[in-house]
């Protein structure tokens, strides 16, 4: 062990992927999906083995991306999560429409079922126990999400914040002088809750490497915090969040009237259009927007950015309605959806 002097030192130790305590979890076909080199260690496992059957444990971003890639290789995937849907991050009636989604596209869904185990013949992966089934894998995959690494912060004394996350300020400034912190180890500020927040996003963490690296260097920077924006794509469905939903709603108390519209990615009459489902939350009194989500067809999730600097300007949605923007068939209706739908929770204020 050596050691090494420092004016300053920034922390930027990322996070690692959750990873279940449960019999078998050592076995060698169980990955966790983070880093690139993970991905290529599953690839390497299946060609080696020549897989045939998955199972994903999980139903968030990386265990719905990978259950899609799985079934590109022509494999067998389930996927199993505790919760009563997947993507915890949306509510429940969108939520709804990327489990449907799944299914029409093969993934068999063990829903509120709890991962007990995994089984292992010699050493060798076979399958996963669940608390009601027994499936046959030849890979598993972890969707568990992420925690930040920061064991070595907190050997350190330096404090940490939501979900164990590095506590910084938003110069990312830690709790000891000299030390700073950014990227998936390091807490934001949810700007919408006004409360500390955790979020393992590439976007929030560039963000912050910026800053950080601009104040390590000299200058002066501050990275106000984030909504929680987030896109992705699962089989033939884009799904785009930002804001608050409504468990959290409900958690900070917030009184509020929420709409979902259905509408479609194009003018309807133009060749290619596809569905689109659209929900909003407003604030009860103000106006003010809270959240949205987006669940639809090609051209859907990045339209969720309008939300997304609606709420960052801190907009009523009453204010959305006039938004100037940009209108041509191949593109959207003459009402963009997301404007459709602040027109309805507007008759619910």
């Amino acid at each position: 062990m050596e050691w090494e002097t420092f004016d300053h030192l920034l922390i930027a130790t990322g996070a690692i992927p959750a990873c279940p305590t449960v019999p078998g979890a050592g076995a060698v076909e169980i990955c966790g999906i983070n880093t690139l080199q993970s991905g290529i260690r599953l690839r390497r496992i299946i060609d080696d083995r020549n897989a045939k059957t998955a199972v994903v444990v999980g139903g968030g971003y990386i265990g719905l991306e990978m259950a899609e890639a799985m079934l590109r290789r022509g494999m067998d995937v389930s996927l199993i999560d505790r919760s009563p849907q997947v993507m915890g991050t949306l509510d429940e009636d969108m939520g709804q429409l990327v489990s449907q989604a799944l299914l029409d596209s093969g993934v068999k869904l063990y829903l509120e079922e709890a991962l007990t185990g995994f089984e292992t013949t010699g050493g060798k992966l076979t399958g996963v126990s669940t608390e009601k089934h027994s499936l046959p894998a030849d890979v598993v995959i972890l969707g568990l999400g992420v925690k930040p690494n920061t064991s070595l912060a907190a050997a350190a004394g330096i404090p940490l914040g939501e979900q164990g996350s590095i506590r910084v300020n938003q110069r990312m400034e830690t709790g000891i002088t000299g030390i700073w912190a950014a990227g998936d180890c390091a807490e934001t500020f949810h700007l919408v809750s006004r409360k500390p927040f955790y979020i393992a996003l590439g976007t929030v963490a560039n963000k912050q490497g910026r800053v950080a690296g601009v104040n390590l260097g000299g200058g002066y920077a501050t990275f106000p915090g984030v909504m929680g924006t987030a896109v992705t794509k699962i089989c033939h469905l884009e799904v785009a969040r930002t804001g608050l939903q409504e468990k959290e709603l409900r958690k900070l108390g917030f009184e509020w009237v929420s709409t979902v519209i259905k509408s479609s990615t194009k003018a309807g009459y133009f060749p290619g259009s596809g569905e689109i489902s659209v929900k909003v939350f407003a604030e009860k009194g103000t106006g003010r927007l809270l959240g949205g989500q987006i669940v639809g067809m090609e051209g859907s999730a990045k339209r969720i950015d309008t939300l997304a600097t609606a709420l960052h300007a801190g907009l009523t949605v009453e204010e959305m309605i006039n938004l100037d923007l940009g209108y041509a068939p191949p593109f959207s209706p003459v009402w963009d959806p997301v404007v459709i739908a602040a027109r309805e929770v507007i008759k619910k204020l």
